[in-house]
């Protein structure tokens, strides 16, 4: 068990720096406009993380106890191959929560 004080510490800590995040943007640059060469990098900030949040779900995954199986790859190979076909986001995810919710069933027979 964690120590109630530790604990605290790391909420009001982690609590600040989102504070300060988004303050920095909403803030401090306000209304005004930003450059165009920044505007052009945080278009790329979900494409960035998205792979970041999927990629220790699909190799790493908690419910294999980190082995990496045949569901969780072959959903996360067709929501790739779904999105970059039709450059539409809900219908590769709809896609590979099928794919996946699919192989999961017929590994369980």
């Amino acid at each position: 068990m964690i120590d109630k004080t530790t604990l605290w510490s790391v909420i009001i800590g982690l609590g600040i720096g989102s504070y300060g995040l988004r303050f920095a943007f909403l803030g401090i640059v306000g209304n005004r406009p930003m450059p165009a060469w920044l505007l052009r990098h945080l278009r790329y900030t979900a494409v960035a993380i998205m792979p970041a949040l999927v990629a220790p779900q699909v190799v790493w995954p908690a419910a294999t106890d980190g082995v990496a199986d045949l569901p969780r790859i072959s959903a996360a190979a067709v929501t790739m191959v779904v999105g970059l076909m039709t450059k539409n986001v809900l219908a590769a995810i709809i896609c590979g929560a099928a794919t996946l919710f699919g192989m999961l069933w017929l590994t369980a027979l």
